[in-house]
């Protein structure tokens, strides 16, 4: 097999090396034969994972360092293995014994140093117990912690069980559309979806689940019950219940359907819409389009304004942001982002209708609000079609691509920035609200006439915060004390909302503070 590097073995020849090497050494595990599959195999997910972060990471990385890095991510099952890499040679020690050797691949030879890496970590297996005992997906988390230890904290490896999860928290999973929670070791369902495939059943909130197929689910774990229960869209599950108000059991046959969490949730009050958004998932969109609708007919057309609650929202799906902030603008940017990938690079304009027709808008965030919850924010202020009221936002305004390995694990990959329509990066600095609520001690109107106070000075900082410069980061810090980032719970800033709301000049006031500033990103 020829992988286009120095190596001097093919894959094969070094399975066999790695099965015929004896073992020796304090650490010595009972020989097991390495199958020359499970090395290919291996090969095959440090090649993809290799290739992939070093050709999409927002900064030029290469293949070389960040596999010696994987290598060195071993020590954190073993802490007597250590790698070498001297100039053309790279090795492998155990108690400082050298247990493998290679001539080094070409610095970007990703399959090269692949192979390198799954060859290594197998000759370790044979030498160490402690490796030897740990399983795949434990040396995969391990490698590529390493490999990844030196970027930045957003940039990491989740497992193929965990990456699973996270696809079903982002695209959603086959289910039947039931919560539930453990009372006494019986599952209780506390709710049912409407229009779910449990509530066409004639599943009720009360039930107790006693069996899941062929599994008695008593003193289950939630996580345990909850994996039982999804499964591929349009596959059955049977589900036998308990239900106390006719002391009877029933069985139920249930075909699963896709499953979105819903993220949005409504109020009106006062004539004035209230909508939370909890996270930023592919149905986002698409619920803000509705509650947006049905706030308009709940308060009978007559509403006064709309608050938008993004407080501790962490993010999500980009696109899903960019869609929320276009059913609120008709024109203009919405946000732009830059990396060093070709793919990284876009640039995202509202074009559609407005359908809170134009009726004034206040945003809540606070030091919880991140990433794509940021995108909304910012895109709303600078566009000059809401006021923010809060605090500091998170500050993380980078954007992570996720890379799908051969081992049904990911890598979740810092690739590129947000820049906001007035030109200034997101990432390190935040939003800054136009009422400021860090440190409040008092109510609503405390705010209100700390505001009224200190326009000049909210002014000067919406301009010193838009020229702000990435690299910059003392002053990028300083900036952000001056409204510091807070987790804030409470209802007050709600309640400014809502005075702000009623009162128009007021509203009219903050919006004029947040006139866009002019292109300030380098």
């Amino acid at each position: 097999m020829k992988l286009g590097s120095p190596i001097k073995f093919s894959a094969l020849a070094l399975a066999l090396a790695v099965t015929l090497a004896g073992c020796t050494g304090p650490n010595a595990s009972k020989p097991e034969p390495v199958s020359t599959a499970n090395l290919t195999r291996h090969v095959e997910v440090y090649t993809a994972g290799f290739r992939n972060i070093s050709e999409k990471y927002i900064r030029p990385l290469q293949v070389d360092d960040i596999a010696v890095g994987g290598l060195e991510g071993l020590t954190s099952i073993d802490p007597s293995l250590q790698a070498e890499r001297h100039d053309d040679n790279v090795r492998l020690l155990l108690d400082g014994q050298e247990i493998a050797s290679a001539e080094a691949p070409a610095a970007m030879d990703a399959q090269g140093w692949g192979t390198i890496t799954a060859t290594f970590e197998q000759k370790a297996r044979r030498r160490s117990s402690l490796l030897n005992s740990a399983g795949d997906e434990k040396i995969y988390e391990a490698v590529f912690d390493g490999v990844l230890a030196d970027l930045d904290v957003f940039s990491r490896y989740a497992g193929a069980a965990e990456a699973k999860r996270n696809r079903a928290r982002r695209e959603g999973s086959g289910g039947i559309g039931i919560q539930l929670k453990v009372v006494s070791g019986n599952p209780e369902v506390i709710k049912v979806r409407s229009n779910s495939p449990a509530a066409r059943a004639g599943i009720k909130v009360g039930d107790k689940i006693t069996r899941i197929d062929d599994t008695d689910v008593h003193r289950t774990k939630l996580r345990d019950l909850l994996n039982h229960l999804r499964g591929p869209a349009h596959s059955d599950v049977s589900v036998r219940i308990y239900r106390a108000s006719k002391d009877q059991h029933f069985d139920f046959t249930i075909a699963r359907q896709l499953i979105v969490p819903n993220t949005v949730t409504i109020q009106v009050d006062k004539n004035i819409g209230y909508i939370k958004i909890s996270s930023f998932n592919q149905a986002t969109a698409e619920g803000v389009a509705k509650a947006l609708r049905k706030i308009s007919q709940m308060a009978d057309n007559d509403l006064k304004g709309l608050i938008v609650d993004l407080r501790g929202n962490p993010g999500g799906l980009l696109k899903q942001s960019v869609k929320v902030a276009d059913l609120l603008l008709t024109h203009g940017q919405i946000v732009s982002t830059r990396g060093r990938h070709p793919d990284s690079l876009h640039h995202y304009e509202a074009g559609g209708r407005d359908l809170a027709e134009g009726l004034p808008i206040v945003v809540l965030v606070d030091g919880k609000s991140a990433s794509a919850s940021e995108i909304v924010a910012a895109a709303l202020q600078d566009r000059r079609r809401a006021v923010v009221v809060g605090t500091s936002s998170f500050g993380k305004g980078t954007v992570q691509t996720v890379v799908r390995l051969p081992n049904d694990g990911e890598v979740a990959l810092t690739w590129s920035r947000f820049i906001t329509p007035s030109g200034y990066a997101l990432h390190g600095l935040g939003v800054r609200p136009t009422v400021c609520t860090s440190g409040l001690s008092g109510g609503p109107r405390a705010a209100l006439e700390r505001f009224e106070l200190n326009k000049p000075e909210i002014q000067a900082a919406y301009a010193s915060w838009r020229r702000s410069l990435i690299d910059e980061k003392e002053s990028r810090k300083a900036l952000r004390q001056a409204c510091a980032s807070e987790r804030r719970k409470s209802t007050v800033e709600r309640r400014i909302a809502e005075l702000i709301l009623s009162k128009p000049r007021l509203y009219a006031q903050a919006i004029e503070l947040t006139g866009r500033e002019s292109q300030a990103w380098k």
